[in-house]
């Protein structure tokens, strides 16, 4: 089983930079990509893609073709696909 994205105090993508690399960012919100095949925090699968924004309404033109799960932490809502 994959090392899961620690959640429980919140996310602070710092803590795990050394393995997901920044695709965009946006005010807001930041796409990442798993390169270090750490696992989903509500499945414990590994994940591809993570989604992480404060903001409190977010919406997708081209949601993707694959599972996903989602997180929820006390400022944040990650978006993870597999």
């Amino acid at each position: 089983m994959p090392e899961c994205l620690d959640i429980s105090e919140g996310f602070d993508v710092h803590e795990y930079r050394a393995g997901l690399k920044l695709r965009t960012q946006d005010g807001n919100s930041m796409h990442l990509e798993n390169r270090e095949g750490y696992g989903c925090p509500a499945c414990g699968r590994r994940f591809d893609r993570l989604f992480v924004s404060s903001d409190d309404r977010v919406s997708f033109n081209d949601p993707p073709n694959a599972p996903f799960c989602l997180a929820r932490t006390a400022e944040q809502l990650l978006l993870l696909t597999h």
